[in-house]
């Protein structure tokens, strides 16, 4: 299970993960994708009207052992949806006086997670109980860092909050990688941030670059991932290189067909 988070909004953990989902259900490996944003971004870039949602992940917080009727099954061939609400926004405070408060997304997970290859948690940004949760359940940690000054600014705060969660909730927990999103190499400010992040990180940044891209930006507004509305762009590709080095990381099999090249959408 890999959380993708990031205390920064506007960063890109949204797009990066309903990209990854589809990029994985695509090759092959049964995916789950919890929305557990309120904003439910990931739940509309799917094409899905939350508005609609009798059930969702603020359920399965409040009754984990519930959590199977909010499956959203097969939005795309091979991945399912757990998605979010508006009422999630209230989550934080409701579970502050619940028992193992930092545990219910775990807790609603635990039945679940066996019947995938890979579950991705796009969180919300900020570091309160939500992400906790997640980063509780999870076993790695995905980071977008957007290629600006005040993203990585939040850097240190952000590894703090790791480095508590694996001390005292999470010890198997750890970063996976970091990703480079909206790169745009037209400007000085972007080559330095990846400078700083590759010398802060080492071998943890990804090699591919997630650039910043008009066409990525629109996908959401009609309900399509990128590699439905234009997978012969930049950000497709981009997209498709991350998932392969992504692949190698949790060392499941590879299929040698990039999403691009295929018949259909993924």
């Amino acid at each position: 299970m890999i959380a993708v988070a990031n205390q920064k909004g506007g960063v890109g953990k949204t797009t990066t993960a309903v990209q990854l989902a589809a990029f994985f259900a695509h090759r092959g490996f049964r995916t789950l994708l919890v929305d557990l944003d309120p904003q439910a971004n990931a739940t509309s870039s799917l094409g899905i009207d939350r508005g609609q949602l009798e059930t969702t992940v603020y359920e399965a917080l409040l009754e984990p052992e519930g959590a199977e009727s909010a499956v959203l099954a097969d939005v795309r061939p091979g991945l399912d949806l757990l998605p979010s609400s508006g009422l999630l926004a209230g989550a934080e405070v409701e579970l502050v006086a619940t028992p193992q408060r930092e545990f219910r997304l775990r807790a609603a997970l635990q039945h679940l997670a066996p019947r995938y290859a890979v579950v991705l948690v796009d969180c919300p940004p900020s570091l309160g109980l939500l992400t906790v949760n997640a980063l509780v359940a999870a076993r790695a940690v995905l980071v977008p860092i957007q290629c600006e000054y005040l993203p990585l600014e939040g850097l240190a705060q952000l590894v703090t909050t790791l480095d508590l969660v694996k001390r005292r909730l999470n010890p198997p927990l750890d970063v996976i990688g970091v990703v480079l999103t909206m790169f745009d190499a037209r400007t000085r400010l972007a080559l330095q941030v990846v400078q700083e992040v590759r010398r802060a990180f080492g071998a943890r940044v990804f090699r591919a670059i997630i650039p910043r891209a008009v066409r990525l930006a629109e996908a959401p507004s009609h309900g399509q991932t990128i590699f439905e509305y234009d997978p012969a762009s930049r950000a497709a590709r981009a997209y498709n290189e991350l998932g392969a080095e992504l692949l190698e990381r949790l060392g499941l099999c590879t299929v040698p067909e990039p999403i691009e090249s295929a018949q259909g959408t993924p």
